[in-house]
């Protein structure tokens, strides 16, 4: 009679001893996913948050913003739509997508399409399959770019609404809670170095504005003085040659200064 039970119990602990340690190597396989993840995620919002405190031009910010959260999201098209006040439109302003029929979409108004839903509603939008969804406008665009699912998140500065950032998977993707807070964290952040760096630019318009008024001040004065023109005849002289060589009216002052400095 043979004895089964004796042989078997060493194959049996070996079977359990490969489950188990197949379970701890997907459990350190996961755990080593989720650390990777977290570390692109701050490493992104590090990168962002650097912008905020940058004096960075606009559209140098938003490719950054674009490129950083794709990265960060491993998504296939990461936009950024700026909001027109005015005409209450949604206009892409960034995406680092490579399809020239994305890229120059008409704008969207608010309350249209899964971006304009988005600020009107100031909510976060996922949708599963855009090529299928009936709010969204531009389902053919969606396909020839092969983009599927979509999240949109409106970007927030100081409780108004200043845009919206999208995201886009080539495969059906459910965004989970995470990824839509890691976003909107992403749009927030951006929208303040977006805001800071649009001050920045009316202040760096303002100093030129400011530099050429004092320029043109003092070249009216010289050439009132050796012209003996009225404060507007030495205006629209300036005026004139500016128009007639094409030249800021500033170059035109300072070139007189340099003129009558160097007599």
């Amino acid at each position: 009679m043979k004895h089964v039970g004796k042989k078997s119990a060493p194959v049996a602990a070996q079977g359990r001893r490969k489950r188990t340690a197949g379970r701890q190597a997907e459990t350190i396989r996961q755990l080593t996913a989720e650390v990777e993840r977290l570390r692109r995620e701050l490493r992104a919002l590090s990168e962002l948050s650097s912008t905020v405190v940058s004096d960075r031009y606009l559209e140098e910010i938003l490719q950054l913003i674009v490129t950083v959260t794709a990265e960060m999201m491993g998504t296939s098209i990461c936009s950024v739509m700026l909001l027109d006040e005015d005409r209450q439109e949604l206009i892409i302003k960034a995406t680092q997508s490579l399809s020239e029929e994305y890229r120059s979409k008409a704008p969207v108004k608010v309350g249209q399409s899964i971006s304009g839903r988005a600020v009107l509603e100031r909510r976060p939008i996922s949708v599963r399959d855009v090529t299928v969804e009936p709010s969204y406008a531009y389902p053919e665009i969606a396909r020839r770019a092969g983009i599927v699912s979509m999240l949109a998140v409106p970007m927030f500065f100081k409780d108004r609404v200043i845009g919206v950032v999208n995201v886009y998977t080539s495969q059906v993707h459910e965004f989970t809670d995470h990824e839509v807070s890691v976003l909107q964290a992403i749009a927030n952040q951006s929208a303040v170095a977006i805001e800071n760096s649009r001050l920045m630019d009316e202040l760096r318009r303002s100093r030129e504005l400011l530099e050429t008024r004092k320029s043109v001040d003092r070249a009216k004065g010289i050439l009132m003085r050796h012209k003996r023109l009225s404060e507007e005849e030495a205006y629209r002289l300036i005026q004139k040659k500016s128009m007639d060589t094409g030249r800021p009216m500033k170059d035109i002052a300072q070139a007189i200064i340099l003129a009558f400095e160097n007599d």
